[in-house]
């Protein structure tokens, strides 16, 4: 673990469609199938290298129109939600 900046990176491959900006993302694995928003999509996307989780926050605070804390709080919950489905990990 990094301490307050980790660095997080898939841990699975998806079988991926998208709809509209939204991903719907099969796990083979597990036999589960995710619906990601647009931000949840525009993590993942990131993910496919691994990325801190401050220049998570630096990028979305770029592209949407979000207070960083806010924003924070948002990646916080995605991860936490992709780490339960061990989709991804900290590196």
């Amino acid at each position: 673990m990094s301490g307050n900046d980790p660095t997080y990176v898939r841990s699975r491959s998806l079988l991926e469609a998208e709809l509209g900006d939204e991903l719907v993302a099969l796990d083979v694995e597990d036999g589960l199938c995710f619906g990601f928003n647009e931000v949840a999509t525009a993590i993942w996307r990131q993910l496919a290298q691994p990325t801190a989780s401050s220049v998570l926050i630096k990028q979305l605070t770029q592209d949407y129109d979000v207070d960083r804390d806010e924003c924070a709080r948002d990646v916080e919950a995605v991860l936490a939600v992709l780490m339960q489905h061990r989709l991804v990990h900290e590196s």
